[in-house]
């Protein structure tokens, strides 16, 4: 009695283990995206998903300036292609003798947006927060596929909301 009771649980397993497998087949895959942020006394940097099948774009924020600069990278050419750039201390009105005093946060997010005529709109965007004006900023930025390497594109403010009052000294 023993051998049989032994063979009907490994015949179990066995259709358990070829069930699991089949239904990890046929089961939508979602693929895994991370990106990357680091940070500095003077400045920060993180990475913005573009969208399926592109390297995702990078960008580097300056907070003594207010610079915000990126830049992506094309795969087929190994070369940066696609370059963005913007004043933020102008959009959260940071006079230049106090741009050293100015306090960003800077993150990316997603954000599935329309896109404007001829360049595709990144599915990522970055939310900027700046302390003395007490405001967060979203940006969003168009690409285009290519392996020419294109000029340098103005991020696009796309929304903003106050998040404590202004403290300006």
């Amino acid at each position: 009695m023993q051998p049989r009771t032994n063979e009907r649980r490994l015949a179990w397993m066995a259709m358990g283990l070829m069930a699991g497998l089949c239904l990890a087949y046929i089961w939508p895959h979602e693929m895994a995206h991370a990106v990357a942020a680091d940070r500095d006394d003077r400045f920060a940097m993180c990475t913005v998903d573009v969208g399926f099948g592109n390297a995702e774009a990078i960008f580097v924020l300056d907070f003594l300036t207010g610079r915000l600069q990126g830049a992506m990278l094309n795969q087929q050419s190994a070369t940066f292609t696609n370059f963005w750039a913007r004043n933020i201390a102008a959009d959260f009105q940071v006079q230049a003798d106090a741009a050293a005093k100015a306090k960003y946060v800077f993150v990316p997010g997603r954000a599935d947006l329309n896109n404007k005529g001829g360049a595709t709109t990144a599915s990522g965007v970055l939310y900027i927060g700046e302390l003395t004006s007490g405001k967060v900023g979203c940006y969003r930025f168009s690409f285009k596929t290519t392996t020419k390497v294109m000029p340098i594109q103005t991020l696009e403010p796309f929304a903003y909301f106050p998040f404590r009052e202004e403290t300006r000294e």
